[in-house]
C-alpha cells in the first residue's frame, strides 16, 4: 500500500513538471524562455498581438478614421464668383450680350443677374465641362471671353428685344407713352417719332392692365407699393394705382411672371432715362 502511494506521488510530480515545460502558462514577451509570468485570462499576449490591426495612417486624400478607413477628402474651396444672382451692373450687361452671341441668352441685355441669366450661364458651363454653378467665376469668364467678341453698343443696349408694331393712331401726336399689348413694347413717342423703346410686361388675367387713353398723373422715383409692399422704382402713375415702373422680377424671370396690373419695364437704365423725360400730363395709350 505504501509503495503504490509513493508511485502515485512520483507520477503526479512528473506531470506537474511536464505542464510547466510545455508552456501552457503565458510567457512574458521577450522572456527567452525565462520564468513564467502570472497567468492571464482569455487569449495569450502573442495571440492578442497578432490579432490587433495596425494603427491607421493618413491617406493622401484625407485623414484616417478610427476603423482604419480613409475619411472623405477635404473639399476644395469654391471659386470666387465675379458675377452672381442679384448683381446689377454693366459687366452683367456685357456677360448677357456675350451669352447672346452664343445663343444662350435670348433677350436684350438688362444688366440684372437673375434666374434667366443664371440658367444661361449654367448651360454654357455644362457645354464646356465646367462646374454648373450658375455663377461666373474667373475660369468661366475667361472661357466666355475667348469664344466671343466685344459687344457693340447696339448689342449691349438694343432698342428692344421685341419688335415694335405699327403705332396706334392715338400715339401720333404730342408726347405719348405708346404701350402695345400685342408686341409687349413701350414706345416713347414725340409727334409720331419713336424716341426710345423697351420691353414691357402686363398684369395677369386676375389683375389686368387697363386699356385706353390716360395721362401721367404723378411720378415717384423711389416708390413701394402700399398694397403689395414691393419696390416700384421710376413709377409713372397713369390710372389709379397702375403705373409704368421698373421691375426686378421682370428682369429676372421675364415673361414667366406677371404684374398686378402695372406696366413692368425690365431695363433699369432705359426707364431711368425715360423717367427724366416724361412729364406729368403726358399722354399714355395702352392698346392691342
Amino acid at each position: 500500500m505504501k509503495r503504490s502511494s509513493a508511485i502515485r506521488r512520483a507520477v503526479l510530480a512528473t506531470a506537474a513538471v511536464a505542464l510547466v515545460a510545455t508552456g501552457c502558462t503565458a510567457q512574458a514577451a521577450g522572456s527567452g524562455g525565462g520564468k513564467p509570468s502570472a497567468p492571464t485570462t482569455g487569449a495569450s499576449s502573442s495571440a492578442s498581438s497578432s490579432a490587433t490591426p495596425p494603427a491607421p495612417s493618413a491617406s493622401a486624400s484625407g485623414t484616417a478614421t478610427p476603423d482604419g478607413k480613409p475619411s472623405s477628402p477635404t473639399p476644395t474651396p469654391a471659386a470666387k464668383a465675379l458675377m452672381k444672382d442679384g448683381d446689377e451692373n454693366e459687366q452683367v450687361r456685357e456677360l448677357q450680350a456675350r451669352l447672346r452671341q452664343l445663343d444662350y441668352f435670348d433677350r436684350a441685355p438688362t444688366g440684372f443677374y437673375g434666374s434667366i441669366t443664371a440658367k444661361a450661364v449654367s448651360g454654357f458651363q455644362k457645354k464646356r465641362g465646367l462646374p454648373e454653378t450658375g455663377s461666373v467665376d474667373e475660369t468661366t469668364w475667361r472661357r466666355l471671353l475667348g469664344m466671343t467678341k466685344k459687344p457693340t453698343a447696339d448689342e449691349l443696349k438694343p432698342s428692344t428685344s421685341n419688335k415694335l408694331d405699327t403705332p396706334d393712331a392715338r400715339c401720333m401726336k404730342g408726347r405719348v407713352l405708346c404701350i402695345s399689348k400685342e408686341s409687349r413694347t413701350l414706345a416713347w413717342m414725340i409727334d409720331g417719332r419713336v424716341v426710345s423703346s423697351m420691353d414691357v410686361r402686363f398684369g395677369s388675367e386676375n389683375t389686368p392692365t387697363r386699356e385706353g387713353t390716360f395721362a401721367v398723373g404723378w411720378k415717384a422715383k423711389d416708390w413701394t407699393s402700399t398694397i403689395y409692399h414691393t419696390p416700384m422704382p421710376y413709377a409713372m402713375f397713369f390710372s389709379g394705382g397702375q403705373a409704368v415702373h421698373y421691375s426686378a422680377d421682370f428682369a429676372a424671370r421675364g415673361y414667366n411672371g406677371a404684374s398686378h396690373g402695372c406696366v413692368n419695364v425690365r431695363d433699369r437704365a432705359k426707364i431711368s432715362a425715360l423717367f427724366d423725360q416724361v412729364k406729368v400730363g403726358d399722354k399714355v395709350v395702352v392698346h392691342w
